[in-house]
């Protein structure tokens, strides 16, 4: 079916981007208290007292969003998929505005941290689990990767935002450093946009904006052992286990891998920045070619081969200058391509499971590799493991090889 014909056939409303803002706003905001602390990590272990080597404890406030992820993602993609978006996201806009306040209003209380980022981290499942199903309820199948994109995009907005404005809100204190200013100039931030998206945010339009997402849904428990015994399905979560888990590991750590090339935070700040900013460059572009070409393996194989260039130079250079130009790569191709673009290949291809389901399953096999590649690196050696990604890197291009293209795509160039 042409594109015409589905839009004659299904009316697309307007106000599906208001939606999408509303989604974009408290995903941007989530993704800013999950790694808070980690462009500032020197400065955090300073202020809560940790020695130069517990580091470990300041890497714990991320970890515990992974961790926390892998206990709620299933429990939150039955109600995203049960109870709909408005209740599903509205829980998790619900816990960030109330935990990201009482970060900044217990600042000075390790103990307190440790609480409010686990609040937090059961909100984030209930937030990202639903961008496909957003972009299902509300978009036409040519705008979904798009939609996905942007929804992704918010993602590395908030990583921005957190990197280069964060080390700017620290004040130092003597010896120490005061956290305060900064975690509640996040946390009305947080109570605000939370708001905002409960006012805002519908459930679905009248009428569907497509044949694909009218019909009928597997429910969670039957749509689970569908994806497990899809074969792209089960490629896929290798993919995402490898991709995404080197980013969440890398999210974490990064500020410490840049104090071992001797680089000062503000520069930590630069150059995650720069990758979460070639992230969103990426997502504005990739995922709008794949909907333009009706492709999915192709772009999502393009952005897993061409990030290793990228990996290889935060890896092995040492140069702030190579640092930048390496994160610009690894985030353009693997961020803003490969990302929301297999999320949606995904959604797709598990079809008729639900999309909160199908995108809940493979960000949590992110999360637990996340966590055993963090570890992985503390043990290890920050720099010495990232031989290791490589290596996996080269591995996911020959697996995206391997994959079918999606039956919905096709079905649409016919």
């Amino acid at each position: 079916m042409n594109v015409k014909l589905e839009q004659n056939t299904y009316q697309v409303y307007g106000y599906r981007w208001i939606v999408l803002l509303a989604y974009f706003l408290i995903t941007v905001i989530i993704e800013i208290q999950w790694l808070t602390f980690a462009p500032i990590a020197r400065e955090a272990q300073a202020a809560y007292g940790f020695g130069i080597n517990e580091g470990l404890y300041i890497d714990l406030l991320a970890m515990i969003f992974l961790i926390l992820f892998i206990i709620v993602c299933i429990p939150a993609s039955y109600i995203i998929d049960r109870y709909g978006i408005r209740i599903g996201i509205g829980i998790g806009a619900a816990l960030t505005g109330v935990f990201g306040l009482a970060k900044g209003l217990f600042a000075a209380s390790y103990p307190m941290m440790v609480v409010c980022q686990v609040g937090l981290g059961v909100a984030q499942p209930f937030i990202l689990n639903a961008v496909t199903r957003v972009a299902a309820n509300w978009f036409p199948l040519n705008e979904r990767a798009t939609a996905v994109g942007i929804g992704t995009l918010a993602q590395y907005v908030g990583f921005i935002v957190v990197s280069i404005v964060t080390p700017y809100l620290v004040v130092k204190s003597g010896e120490s450093y005061d956290l305060s200013g900064m975690l509640m100039t996040w946390g009305v931030i947080s109570a605000v946009v939370a708001a905002v998206f409960l006012i805002l945010m519908r459930e679905k339009p009248a009428t569907p904006p497509s044949q694909h997402g009218a019909e009928e849904r597997l429910l969670s428990r039957d749509g689970f052992s569908h994806i497990l015994r899809h074969r792209d399905m089960r490629i896929a979560l290798v993919l995402f286990f490898i991709g995404l888990g080197m980013f969440n590991a890398l999210t974490i750590v990064f500020d410490r891998i840049c104090e071992i090339k001797k680089l000062a935070t503000e520069q930590t700040g630069m150059i995650m920045g720069m990758m979460f900013i070639a992230g969103i460059l990426g997502a504005l572009i990739q995922p709008a070619l794949s909907d333009r070409f009706r492709k999915r393996k192709f772009f999502l194989g393009l952005g897993m081969a061409l990030m290793i260039p990228g990996l290889i130079g935060l890896a092995f250079a040492d140069s702030y200058g190579i640092m930048l130009v390496s994160a610009a790569i690894m985030g353009f191709f693997l961020l803003g391509g490969a990302g929301p673009i297999g999320f949606q290949y995904a959604a797709e291809v598990s079809f008729p499971a639900p999309e909160s389901l199908s995108q809940g399953v493979i960000l949590l096999a992110g999360q637990v590799s996340g966590i055993l590649f963090a570890i992985g690196m503390n043990v290890a050696g920050m720099v010495e493991f990232m031989v290791v990604f490589i290596v996996l890197a080269a591995f996911n291009v020959f697996l995206t090889s391997r994959l079918r293209e999606s039956p919905m795509v096709q079905a649409g160039r016919k």
